[in-house]
């Protein structure tokens, strides 16, 4: 099938990203995209966006080239507790809020903890999206996330830039698949998200689609191939 959406997007704003909006833009459209997410960084993570580029995201054109865009953030779990890099105000002027653990600035704990860290995430109204939650950054329990993810109705990303085998995450393929597992088990729908942090990348799911494959789960369940279906699920208008 062909994927018609990627949310999980980065442009020369996010600090080492490499295509400004309009050339994001025109990308989506010429891979025939009907939506396209721009998620920068949130300010915790070093190099990246201050307050007020969120605060000013209204001067952005929500249609580019045909597409749609949806202008947002990706937020920093900076610990055990759940806590995030931004506050209700910012939250706001976003479209669409991802949430996902980094590295560079994130303290985290024993596997309870840093669970127990997503869940408080996931069950935070504001978040539509976890990012790459089997990239192996933190040890998780991944069956009592795919469970909130579910009551929430917040979609569990499979990341595909973190397979790929340049960046060394070797926790990240078989952790996606166990997500893709327990969802297809649970009949939870996924996001595929590209990380695309230069235009050529947009939709490049090389390294992700082989793995829904593998575990055998249905395209149903995968939001990029049905637009108006995944906005509906996560309440974006």
């Amino acid at each position: 099938m062909t994927t018609l959406l990627d949310l999980h997007t980065h442009t020369i704003a996010s600090g080492h990203a490499y295509s400004t909006i309009q050339e994001m833009a025109r990308s989506a459209a010429d891979k025939g995209l009907e939506i396209l997410g721009i998620t920068e960084h949130a300010p915790a993570l070093p190099g990246a966006c201050n307050e007020i580029y969120f605060r000013n995201l209204h001067v952005v054109p929500r249609q580019m080239y045909g597409v749609r865009l949806l202008m947002g953030v990706e937020l920093n779990i900076l610990d055990t507790s759940g806590r995030l890099d931004l506050d209700e105000l910012h939250y706001r002027c976003c479209d669409i809020r991802i949430a996902g653990i980094h590295s560079l600035c994130w303290q985290g704990g024993t596997r309870t903890q840093n669970t127990d860290a997503m869940l408080a995430a996931i069950e935070n109204p504001w978040t539509h999206i976890i990012s790459h939650p089997g990239d192996g950054t933190a040890e998780l329990d991944l069956e009592p996330i795919v469970r909130a993810a579910a009551r929430t109705q917040t979609l569990l990303e499979i990341n595909s830039s973190s397979l790929i085998p340049l960046r060394g995450k070797t926790a990240a393929r078989p952790n996606n698949l166990e997500i893709l597992r327990l969802c297809r088990k649970a009949d939870v729908p996924v996001i595929l998200g590209s990380d695309a942090h230069i235009s050529f990348s947009i939709a490049d799911y090389t390294y992700a689609i082989p793995l829904l494959a593998e575990a055998n789960f249905p395209d149903e369940l995968v939001m990029n191939y049905y637009p108006r279906l995944a906005m509906e699920y996560m309440g974006i208008g």
